[in-house]
């Protein structure tokens, strides 16, 4: 079991392996993420199902500053990682990334105030042999040759796709940072999230490419 320090975010979906930066200012979230760093606990963002207590009109930034705003039930499958800061600005604002590199599930609630500290699970992918191994990089491959044919006109782009970070990535790595890298309504980022056969999640992330190539007539 897992100990993560929760920062729920309304329509923000985050995948393993796609650090995420944020620009911290609530004081219980500024105060969380000294206690993620001073103690090496992880840190997870998630995606919200509903408000639980609402906050209120939007505030100043110095109001903003030194006082909480709304407290949202947070979704139960998120991604969680180590916190860096990255600065901290004059008047107590902080920028910092999280390195998100888990899938976690909640479990318990071990602390409420001032911040959420839950003992989470984390939640692996199925287990495949071989022959599913080798379909899995073969979608894989439709997916990044579909992306260098939609991408071109775009010398930078088309480098990066045809570099060995992308050549050479893991399937299951690989479901969740494509998928990260798209444009998706965050209930759509959310179930391609949760879910835990790697097939299914590459397949889902090919078609709404082909829909974009449709689109754009590629």
């Amino acid at each position: 079991m897992i100990e993560v320090a929760l920062f729920p975010i309304p329509n923000s979906v985050n995948f393993p392996g796609v650090p995420c930066a944020l620009h911290v200012f609530e004081p219980r979230y500024r105060q969380m993420v000294r206690h993620c760093i001073e103690t090496d606990m992880l840190m997870g963002i998630c995606h919200t199902e509903k408000v639980l207590h609402d906050g209120g009109d939007a505030q100043s930034m110095s109001e903003a500053l030194n006082s909480n705003q709304s407290t949202y039930k947070p979704c139960r499958i998120f991604s969680a990682g180590t916190v860096k800061l990255l600065q901290e600005l004059e008047d107590g604002r902080l920028l910092i990334e999280v390195d998100t590199s888990l899938r976690v599930r909640l479990e318990t609630e071990k602390q409420t105030l001032p911040f959420s500290i839950w003992v989470c699970e984390e939640l692996l992918d199925q287990s495949f042999d071989a022959t599913s191994e080798a379909l899995l990089a073969q979608a894989q491959e439709k997916i990044l040759q579909r992306l260098i044919i939609l991408t071109h006109d775009n010398e930078k782009a088309q480098a990066e796709l045809k570099s060995a970070h992308w050549q050479e990535m893991s399937a299951h790595k690989f479901s969740f940072v494509i998928a990260g890298l798209l444009g998706m309504p965050p209930e759509t980022s959310q179930r391609l999230l949760e879910m835990t056969n790697p097939q299914e999640r590459l397949d889902d992330v090919l078609g709404m490419i082909n829909e974009i190539g449709a689109d754009i007539g590629g």
